[in-house]
């Protein structure tokens, strides 16, 4: 079950305006008909433009994600939500937040604490053709953004007072740190069987994003 959680704006990239775009908690299935239709043709024809130049390590690495099989996944668990931003119809972006106990702050607070509950970005994908690994010109800017806003609003609701970690792929790693303003904690050899660099939001970089 999917509801409107409210509305943002993006950038159109081809004219610098400021678009509406609405912000969704959950997932439904015309979301997910959106992915299926309109986000994978893109994303194989990249695939098939890459294997032919020699590139193929230029593929997005979140290209292999199934999001029809991880929202059937994590609308079973309770300690997940997913959240969808839609812009002109299609959806632009999903986004898959864990709140359990297993994930804990490792940067301290101003407090010296550490091991706080926090938000923890499963998996953020942002639509094909909003990538400049796919189109040349990217159609809306913010969208990575507007989700990374909606697992600190979350946090927040879940009195984690805004903090919010997650694990990012090689090719995220410049957005989350000078985009998003997250700490980069290095590369995790303890997450399954690829050491990614771990990044975390505090407290305080969270108010300041927020605003």
């Amino acid at each position: 079950m999917s509801s409107l959680i409210g509305t943002v704006k993006l950038r159109e990239t081809a004219t610098n305006a400021a678009v509406v775009a609405e912000v969704y908690d959950g997932v439904d299935q015309s979301h997910l008909a959106n992915w299926q239709t309109k986000w994978k043709p893109i994303i194989e024809a990249t695939r098939l433009r890459l294997e032919q130049q020699g590139a193929k390590n230029a593929l997005p690495q979140s290209s292999h994600w199934e999001w029809d099989k991880k929202a059937a996944h994590f609308q079973k668990l309770l300690a997940y939500r997913m959240f969808v931003v839609v812009c002109q119809g299609d959806t632009q972006g999903l986004m898959a937040v864990a709140t359990d106990p297993r994930h804990r702050t490792r940067v301290a607070d101003d407090k010296g604490r550490a091991g706080l509950g926090l938000a923890y970005v499963d998996y953020l994908e942002s639509a094909p053709w909003n990538r400049p690994e796919h189109v040349p010109q990217p159609r809306f800017r913010g969208v990575g953004s507007v989700l990374i806003a909606a697992a600190v609003q979350l946090s927040l609701d879940e009195n984690f007072k805004g903090r919010v970690g997650l694990h990012s792929l090689p090719q995220s790693e410049d957005f989350y740190r000078t985009n998003i303003g997250m700490a980069d904690l290095g590369p995790d050899n303890t997450y399954a069987n690829f050491p990614l660099r771990y990044f975390e939001m505090t407290e305080i970089a969270a108010r300041a994003f927020i605003q």
